[in-house]
């Protein structure tokens, strides 16, 4: 299996990072503006995701002029808002307390973006509620600088169908298809990684969880899921549903699930649910029988839920 990428280490990382670069700022500046937001690091795509993160949380905050007695869908009051908007976004002004919050979030944004594209593909399309409205993924895409092409192209696509929502696991199968299409190469890693060391040193294997021995996998847990019958292990608080890098996601779908992202995400929730080992070995033997037990596909895929009752 892959290595896969550790939030913690990324988040521990961000905040030592965005610690250095807050500080030499406000030093000699009590608040920071628009303007220098956008030109406040080196790394450009850190700038664009503060500024989103303001502007999202904007919004949050617009949500809450919101009454019972004031119709705010009128044409005037939507249009009055969104000159505020305008006019905000003009006279930004935001203290280090306010500040360094978003400028952590932006850091570990950007690593993740750079590092794990598929896996901040996921991200944006999992934090839609399983709904994803067109207008807003286009608006995502404004604010990418780095290995953007993917979601540009599924917005492309989106637009192309005159499509304003679509189902998440719709659009996670649209996406599989486009990473196939666009034969995607994520940006090269040791440029951003040469860019992030100039203010705090990084080293890529810091980053992510350390690799697991194959070999030594296969001679401690059964190669086959019929011979895990007898492994009464209750399961532990990890969910296979947030172990799986996008890769991963896409690979089971594609291969073991029939390209059906719907039935993918429904098993998985299945095997989430269940209490031992011996239980999810039942489950895939008399839902999945048709499975190629030699296949490379199978083995990470029961290697995971291994390790989920572990």
């Amino acid at each position: 299996m892959e290595e896969k990428i550790s939030i913690k280490a990324v988040e521990e990382y961000s905040n030592i990072f965005a610690s250095k670069l807050a500080d030499s700022f406000f030093q000699k500046n009590e608040k920071i503006n628009g303007k220098e937001i956008l030109s406040f690091c080196e790394i450009k795509q850190v700038n664009l995701f503060a500024l989103k993160e303001l502007l999202r949380l904007w919004n949050v905050e617009n949500e809450k002029w919101r009454s019972p007695f004031f119709n705010y869908d009128a044409t005037e009051v939507q249009q009055a808002a969104e000159q505020l908007k305008n006019v905000l976004s003009n006279n930004i002004l935001v203290s280090k307390k306010d500040f360094f919050p978003l400028l952590k979030a932006a850091v570990t944004q950007t690593l993740l973006l750079v590092l794990s594209p598929y896996d901040f593909y996921v991200n944006v399309l999992d934090q839609k509620k399983g709904l994803v409205r067109v207008d807003e993924l286009k608006n995502e895409t404004r604010y990418l600088k780095i290995n953007q092409r993917p979601l540009e192209k599924l917005v492309e696509k989106l637009e192309a169908r005159k499509a304003d929502i679509i189902m998440g696991n719709e659009a996670f199968g649209m996406l599989d298809h486009i990473l196939e299409e666009v034969n995607f190469t994520p940006e090269d890693v040791d440029r951003y990684l040469a860019e992030f060391s100039k203010v705090v040193p990084l080293k890529i294997e810091n980053l992510f969880e350390a690799k697991e021995n194959k070999a030594l996998r296969s001679k401690e847990q059964p190669k086959s899921v019929a011979n895990s019958n007898n492994n009464e292990e209750k399961k532990n608080d990890l969910r296979i549903k947030d172990s799986l890098t996008i890769n991963q996601k896409f690979m089971f779908t594609k291969m073991l699930f029939s390209g059906d992202f719907e039935i993918f995400t429904e098993a998985i929730e299945r095997l989430d649910n269940l209490d031992s080992l011996k239980q999810a070995t039942n489950y895939i033997n008399e839902n999945y029988p048709h499975w190629d037990r030699e296949s490379e596909e199978f083995e990470e895929f029961i290697a995971v839920v291994q390790r989920k009752f572990a």
